[in-house]
């Protein structure tokens, strides 16, 4: 929970500088990030709770969902960090994907969303869905490409991290 010195603090580092940048708080950063995180995990929960899924299980489909090439379990297991069981389990007990065995190869197989899946998966996150081009307004094309840049770096970095012990 933020105190109200957190905000102030907060909400004085976000405000438009009048002259030149000012210097933003890896702190304040970090508190965004965590609010968006739990915001976004609301969504999630409620799908998952609302279709008898675990978490994981809505990870593996907003993998297959996102992926920019056809997503195989071999993939999905080490995007997911789970062994090739627990995945097959996780994409049959979601039931909304379909295993397509490639044309070329019959032993590669594809996941793919099921016909009505991928409409019924962004019910549950229309809400991001309709936030994205409301907050979007606010920026310009080029805060927005720094924005993106700097998502991308974080992910990046929390993946390289993913597995490292503590």
């Amino acid at each position: 929970m933020t105190t109200a010195h957190d905000r102030q603090r907060q909400a004085a580092l976000l405000r438009k500088p009048s002259a030149g940048p000012a210097r933003i708080d890896p702190y304040t950063i970090a508190v965004q990030l965590r609010r968006m995180s739990i915001e976004i995990n609301r969504l999630v929960h409620r799908f998952a709770g609302d279709d008898g899924l675990h978490s994981t299980d809505v990870q593996a489909l907003a993998a297959i969902l996102d992926a920019d090439e056809p997503m195989t379990p071999e993939r999905l297991r080490r995007h997911l960090g789970l062994a090739s069981g627990a995945v097959s389990a996780c994409v049959e007990r979601a039931g909304h994907i379909r295993r397509v065995r490639h044309r070329g190869d019959r032993r590669v197989v594809h996941l793919h969303y099921a016909a009505d899946a991928r409409s019924y998966a962004r019910s549950y996150l229309r809400p991001l869905a309709e936030a994205t081009p409301a907050a979007r307004t606010r920026f310009s094309e080029a805060e927005l490409a720094v924005a993106l840049r700097f998502l991308a770096a974080m992910n990046e970095e929390l993946s390289l991290k993913k597995f490292s012990a503590r």
